[in-house]
């Protein structure tokens, strides 16, 4: 492991802090950059996630793909995860955390808000950092790439649905452009770059980009980091009794939620290559379609828009402190070699 890689953990704090110090003296800078989207998906954040996302997509080999249909175990385990436990575990969690245990704490109009938020963010499984996590854990990108593919296919069949019977919500409005345009900037352009890419160079110049690039990925996340957070320092600043009280329930189904994942793939005998990513599929969220549909259907002052900003910034530390524990746990699992 490299400099970098090494004390991650420290360089992500720094990148936190500094990203609220900026975001308070230099509001009107990041409220520029905020107004950078396309789709409802900031152009800024998403070249530095295309950054990241990049690197991986060097090492899909498009002849392998059809290989997945022979070891379907973790596939399905990411689809178990995300479509039939997730949505349903945040929502009972976030109804027992408001109604509950913070029952008085918060006005019941603001407690039914957060929780909105949240069944959003558990309704939306990631579709563009979990490439980021995939590499950082040495997952198969062939068959990470398949499982981010099928389960934004499934997203647009099953998102309004779930979402609407979780909500109480007869109809919600899918902001189609979004959907559209973040698999179109997070999966379909990296890929077609990536073999783009394989074909113009040898494998010694691959090997040799690949490495060019590996920092330049972790300068990118600790840069969307940055942004996230200074995006929100306002808000951080404004209100930390109640950033905190959102974030308790979201932390405790992360963490669930990979725990579930994980020791079920431990069960089923899957590859580590193919585990981790598939428990950090389920542990991720498509933050960038729940604070859309948020934003939509609440307000832009909204608790519910409060509450996936919330998801926002604790994911990228959640999602950092689970890649060390997979790595650190890679022996629970059979070779890659030994395909399920």
């Amino acid at each position: 492991m490299g400099l970098f890689e090494r004390y991650l953990s420290i360089w992500v704090a720094l990148a936190i802090g500094l990203g609220v110090a900026l975001g308070l003296v230099l509001p009107g800078l990041f409220a520029a950059v905020a107004d950078l989207e396309w789709a409802r998906v900031n152009l800024v954040v998403a070249a530095l996630i295309w950054l990241m996302v990049y690197p991986m997509m060097l090492k899909v080999e498009p002849s392998c793909l059809r290989d997945i249909g022979r070891r379907p175990r973790g596939l399905a385990l990411t689809l178990f995860i995300n479509w039939l436990v997730k949505p349903f575990t945040m929502a009972a969690l976030g109804l027992f955390f408001f109604d509950v245990v913070f029952a008085g704490l918060v006005p019941e109009a603001d407690a039914e808000q957060y929780v909105a938020g949240m069944i959003l963010l558990g309704v939306a499984p990631c579709t563009a950092m979990v490439f980021v996590w995939s590499q950082l854990t040495e997952g198969d990108p062939n068959y990470t790439l398949v499982q981010v593919s099928v389960n934004d296919l499934i997203m647009v069949f099953a998102f309004a649905p779930i979402a609407g019977l979780l909500l109480g919500i007869t109809e919600i409005a899918v902001p189609w452009e979004t959907l559209f345009a973040s698999v179109v900037i997070f999966v379909v352009f990296p890929l077609v770059a990536g073999i783009a890419t394989q074909r113009a160079l040898s494998a010694d110049g691959i090997a040799r980009l690949a490495a060019v690039l590996k920092p330049a990925s972790i300068v990118g996340l600790l840069l969307t980091v940055v942004l996230l957070f200074g995006f929100q320092a306002e808000t951080i600043v404004a209100s930390p009794g109640r950033v905190v009280l959102i974030a308790i329930p979201l932390l405790i189904q992360s963490y669930g939620i990979f725990a579930i994942a994980y020791g079920l793939a431990r069960a089923l005998r899957l590859p580590f290559d193919v585990a981790a990513p598939a428990a950090m599929i389920g542990t991720s969220n498509f933050f960038e379609l729940a604070v859309a549909v948020a934003i939509s259907l609440f307000g832009l002052g909204s608790g519910a828009a409060l509450a996936t900003v919330v998801g926002v910034l604790i994911e990228v530390p959640v999602m950092l402190s689970l890649v060390a524990f997979a790595r650190r746990t890679r022996h629970w699992f059979p070779a890659p070699l030994e395909r399920a």
